[in-house]
């Protein structure tokens, strides 16, 4: 066991559990938690979580997650469990890179969100997940992954979720509403006896401008008008941050560039975003994504010198790939890491869960649990 290898959150799931997960994705005429929809599915989803969670144990992973398994994916879960969403298929699903680096693949298409009054965080369905979590963890430590008030925020300012005909009249008042309802789940997180709550991320590149997929780059783009959008997307963050840690939770965070079916939404290094996210964001730890060269330099850490009570989590494997990682160069990275930061403040993990999505990534389960077993045995190496 080394406490300085981590997941981050997601896992494969088992075909008896995607098979409801699959009929999920085809209706919009059920309500989340769909368990009244769909006889035997909670039944299946539960067994799921107590099954993924031992595994986890036996393979010595120190902070346990539910594998997400009580997920479809990996933030829309969280929105529909808010009351005032309305869930809908959309027209089209997002859209990734495929493996030839041009051609567009898509998403599953249940990814509408529309607003159809007051939001709220109160009594939402994932408490109820996570203390099923503690449950089957018995003593270990547990975390819970849901996705950031911003990504939500930035999500639905691309919508018609504000404006004359809709619930909220302007953005500002959309953006008062998410933060009282992520407020409100945070607290009753806490209540819950909540340690670690992980707020996911997949918006910071966009303001990167080595981006080539970024809709912010281009002479044409106002700068002064990104610029404020990233400091609004790191305000509301904040805000909801410190109101964990008022609460004694530590606040942790995962960025990446996107993780569906093993492919990936585009580019934008760290060393261009450094002085926005790394630097202004609250939180006690940072899993970061450095699997490939779209990360660019890892000199981007230099901006944690002068938040020495910040913990980062260096993805440097992969979760999308079925075969195991290059160790050479992991300890060369991470040898070029400590030059910059503090070995005891580093961590290793992939660059994203394996799951992020119900279908997951394109590997078996076997060789999900091989790579992180060499993520295990490249920590011991490392930090013994």
């Amino acid at each position: 066991m080394c406490e300085k290898f981590q997941i981050v959150g997601s896992l494969l799931r088992k075909n008896e559990l995607l098979t409801y997960k699959k009929q999920i994705e085809q209706r919009d005429d059920i309500t989340y938690p769909f368990y009244k929809d769909f006889e035997g599915y909670e039944q299946v989803e539960l067994a799921s979580i107590q099954e993924v969670v031992k595994k986890e144990i036996e393979n010595n992973i120190t902070v346990v997650t539910d594998g997400e398994h009580s997920k479809s994916l990996w933030h829309l879960d969280f929105a529909w469990g808010i009351e005032g969403f309305d869930r809908y298929i959309a027209d089209h699903g997002y859209f990734f890179k495929d493996f030839d680096g041009n051609s567009h693949y898509e998403t599953r298409k249940d990814i509408g969100l529309r607003i159809t009054g007051e939001l709220s965080g109160k009594n939402h369905h994932f408490i109820e997940i996570y203390k099923k979590l503690k449950k089957s963890a018995g003593d270990h430590q547990t975390k819970l992954c849901i996705p950031s008030p911003s990504h939500i925020l930035g999500e639905l300012s691309f919508s018609d979720n504000f404006g004359p005909a809709a619930f909220y009249k302007t953005k500002h008042e959309l953006k008062q509403a998410l933060a009282i309802a992520y407020t409100e789940f945070v607290e009753e997180f806490a209540a819950a006896g909540g340690e670690i709550l992980q707020f996911d991320d997949c918006l910071w590149q966009l303001f990167a401008d080595d981006n080539p997929n970024s809709p912010f780059t281009g002479e044409q783009i106002n700068q002064e008008e990104v610029q404020a959008l990233a400091t609004e997307f790191i305000g509301i963050n904040n805000q909801i941050i410190e109101v964990g840690h008022r609460l004694g939770l530590k606040m942790w965070t995962h960025n990446c560039r996107g993780n569906y079916d093993s492919r990936n939404m585009g580019g934008g290094s760290y060393i261009k975003i450094a002085n926005l996210f790394l630097k202004q964001l609250n939180y006690d730890r940072f899993f970061l994504e450095w699997d490939d060269d779209r990360a660019g330099s890892i000199e981007a850490l230099a901006v944690f010198k002068d938040k020495p009570n910040v913990e980062i989590v260096l993805g440097l494997l992969s979760s999308k790939t079925n075969t195991l990682d290059n160790e050479d160069r992991i300890i060369k990275m991470l040898d070029e890491a400590s030059k910059i930061i503090d070995k005891d403040r580093l961590f290793i993990s992939h660059q994203c869960g394996f799951a992020s999505c119900d279908g997951g990534n394109e590997l078996t389960e076997a060789e999900q649990w091989a790579k992180i077993q060499q993520g295990q045995q490249l920590a011991l190496q490392y930090w013994s």
